[in-house]
C-alpha cells in the first residue's frame, strides 16, 4: 500500500518539480511516514533504525553486491553524501544480499563507501518498502515523511539531484 497509491508530481514550486520529474522521481500524492525499521549496521554490528535519521534528509537506498545498476551509482551516491552530509543529508544504504555480511563487507571495503550500509538479508525491510527491483531508492523529508521514489538508477551527482537536494534540505514537507 505504501506506494501503490496514485503517483503525482505535487507542489514545491514548478523548478523544483521538474527537477523530481526529469530525474524519474515519483512523487507521491499524499506523503506517508517512512516506515519504521531496525537493521543490523554493517560498521558495528549494532542495530540502526530509520528514526535514528529522523531530523535529516534521508536517501534510503535498496542495492545488492550482484547488481550492476547498484554498482554503477554507488560513486554517485558518495559523492552525493559528502557533498550534503554537513548540511542534514544522510545516505542508508539497504543491503540486500541474502548472505549479508559475508559478501557485503568485501564489496563496501573495496569500494571505499562511507555511508551507512544496513543488512537486510532476509528481505522484511524491502518488502516492508515494496522494493519491486534494484536499485530503489526512497527519499525521506526531515520530517520522516515520504517524498519521493526512484526505481532504477540514477545520476546522484548530476545537477538536477543535487537541486533536488538542495530543494528538500531547505523544506521540512517536500
Amino acid at each position: 500500500m505504501l506506494m501503490a497509491m496514485t503517483l503525482t508530481l505535487l507542489g514545491a514550486g514548478s523548478a523544483v518539480a521538474d527537477v523530481f520529474s526529469e530525474l524519474g522521481v515519483e512523487r507521491p500524492k499524499t506523503r506517508l511516514a517512512a516506515p519504521e525499521f531496525s537493521l543490523e549496521l554493517l560498521s558495528d554490528d549494532s542495530q540502526a533504525t530509520l528514526s535514528d535519521y529522523r531530523g535529516k534528509v534521508v536517501l534510503l537506498n535498496f542495492w545488492a553486491t550482484w547488481c550492476i545498476p547498484c554498482r554503477e551509482e554507488m560513486p554517485a551516491m558518495q559523492t552525493l553524501w559528502k557533498r550534503y552530509r554537513a548540511e542534514g543529508f544522510e545516505i542508508v544504504a539497504v543491503a540486500a544480499d541474502r548472505r549479508g555480511r559475508k559478501n557485503v563487507a568485501p564489496f563496501i571495503a573495496e569500494h571505499g563507501v562511507e555511508y551507512p550500509v544496513l543488512l537486510d538479508p532476509g528481505g522484511e525491510v524491502r518488502n516492508r518498502y515494496e522494493v519491486v527491483g534494484l536499485p530503489m531508492s526512497y527519499l525521506i523529508g526531515r520530517d520522516g515523511k515520504i517524498s519521493g521514489r526512484v526505481v532504477g538508477m540514477i545520476d546522484w551527482a548530476s545537477a538536477d539531484a543535487y537541486t533536488m537536494i538542495e530543494a528538500l534540505l531547505q523544506k521540512s514537507s517536500i
